[in-house]
């Protein structure tokens, strides 16, 4: 028998666990009931466990002036790259203003693109319900600074370039509405595609790794004599399980910069909205 003639039905199961599915409430999840679904679910073990880093960090950081322990260091660093790269470096003169938002929205992505790597875990973000809310956070917040620093109607004719001749100022500022209104779908599809996909491909490795281990477990435990197919799709399993090792050191690399793309480009359009050229 092929290991592979189990693939499709297998891959097929592995997407649906993908799809959206209610862990309280209804089964179908277009019905009006309210319910929760796993990815909400892990959403908030994500807010816990972040809100456990945070006050177990800020109780160790009080303990002493000097920081100690790899945790504390770890935590620092992570604070202060975000602080550097993510705020100084592109709002030199008002990041202590949007540091708190920035921050937020990176450690709240990060959180949850770890703990969906954890095997048996969703993130939060490989849903397109939460993406798209915190697109929508960042789109309204760095509209809503635009208008503030310039006034609407200052932040309304900003998007069409100064000295452009009419009416070619009304073809730019018509395509500038648009693109930023696009920055809203691009921002909560980006981060929503890559980490949906990137799991995917975990699980079918995984899926492809048991199944040609399969055969060789079945003669085990039936007391038959081993065959050298058996032999072989073992060692083929062999080699998904190392492909799945680097896709999944891949994944956690994904997980940081997604969670980096997204605060970085955030911090872009602040910096843009801001700016008066």
């Amino acid at each position: 028998m092929n290991p592979l003639d189990g693939l499709n039905d297998a891959v097929d199961e592995l997407i649906d666990s993908f799809l959206t599915h209610n862990v309280i409430g209804p089964a179908d999840v277009t019905q009006v009931s309210p319910g929760l679904t796993q990815y909400v679910f892990w959403m908030f073990v994500a807010i816990v466990l972040l809100l456990v880093v945070v006050f177990t960090f800020r109780k160790k950081q009080a303990a002493s002036l000097v920081p100690h322990g790899f945790f504390v260091n770890a935590v620092e660093s992570l604070i202060e790259f975000a602080r550097d790269d993510l705020c100084k470096s592109i709002l030199p003169d008002t990041w202590k203003k949007h540091f708190p938002f920035i921050f937020a929205i990176f450690f709240f992505i990060l959180a949850n693109n770890i703990v969906g790597i954890i095997p048996g875990c969703h993130p939060g973000t490989g849903t397109i319900g939460v993406t798209a809310a915190l697109a929508c956070y960042s789109f309204v917040y760095f509209i809503v600074v635009g208008c503030r620093s310039k006034g609407v109607w200052g932040y309304v004719k900003s998007l069409a370039p100064k000295g452009v001749v009419f009416p070619l100022n009304v073809l730019v500022w018509v395509i500038e509405v648009f693109s930023t209104f696009l920055r809203l779908i691009t921002l909560a599809v980006r981060l929503f595609c890559n980490m949906f996909a990137g799991h995917v491909v975990m699980g079918t490795f995984a899926i492809l790794a048991s199944l040609f281990f399969d055969p060789l477990m079945q003669a085990l435990s039936n007391g038959a004599a081993l065959t050298a197919g058996a032999v072989g799709d073992a060692g083929a399993s062999v080699l998904w399980v190392l492909v799945l090792i680097i896709i999944y050191l891949v994944e956690i690399l994904v997980a940081v910069i997604q969670a980096y793309v997204f605060a970085l480009l955030t911090a872009v359009y602040i910096q843009t909205a801001e700016s008066e050229e």
